[in-house]
């Protein structure tokens, strides 16, 4: 598997994707409001790990929270900095290569879509990450593709992990039932846990959302 291929094909497609993007043109589901509780009360800067249009930044800073959106799509990031220009910090990066951020940094990461793209190395090395950054008692709340989500692509290209696919277009792609979260999981404590669709895209989505809070 050439993993460095398949990023920069993984590039390519979120920057053709977020080309164009502007702050009206978000539109946000309510997913956060099952966390709200919680993120009221989180008073560090909230990681949009993997921003993507800003759906999540666009809802955070809507209920008074400060945040910093986080994405390796560099077009994606253009557009983060012109459509919200009171954001202070903007990130761009590649997570399989670490956080940009200092130990025990926020309380809360939120990691919406954007955890289902890595091998099992790989989404170890990251939640490890994810758990550095965290605070004491942090919580990670996350959003991942589920093995039935057949209309974006659950089971399809060539299987080189269990439940981790190169799709046709070259991209890797990770979809996950209970099992594979309870194992990547095993080391957090469960909050929430919930199986369920998405109506924002054309197609609906069927995904999994979680909150973990780390144990240290």
């Amino acid at each position: 598997m050439n993993e460095n291929i398949g990023s920069e094909i993984g590039k390519e497609y979120w920057n053709q994707w977020y080309e164009k993007n502007t702050r009206d043109s978000i539109i946000y589901d309510e997913w956060l409001n099952d966390f709200y509780e919680y993120i009221k009360k989180c008073e560090a800067p909230i990681i949009d790990l993997g921003c993507g249009s800003g759906n999540d930044t666009k809802w955070l800073i809507e209920n008074g929270k400060k945040v910093i959106p986080c994405d390796y799509s560099t077009k994606a990031i253009e557009n983060m900095k012109i459509n919200f220009p009171e954001v202070d910090r903007i990130e761009c990066f590649d997570m399989r290569n670490g956080l940009p951020f200092e130990d025990n940094f926020t309380d809360i990461i939120i990691a919406d879509l954007s955890l289902h793209y890595f091998s099992k190395e790989e989404t170890n090395k990251i939640l490890n990450e994810l758990k550095r950054v965290l605070r004491k008692a942090g919580m990670l709340i996350l959003r991942v593709n589920s093995v039935k989500d057949v209309n974006h692509g659950a089971g399809e290209g060539e299987e080189i992990e269990r439940h981790f696919y190169k799709i046709p277009d070259g991209r890797y792609k990770r979809f996950f039932d209970k099992e594979d979260l309870d194992y990547f999981f095993k080391e957090w404590k469960c909050i929430y846990i919930k199986e369920e669709q998405m109506t924002r895209y054309e197609k609906t989505k069927e995904l999994w959302k979680c909150a973990y809070k780390v144990e240290k």
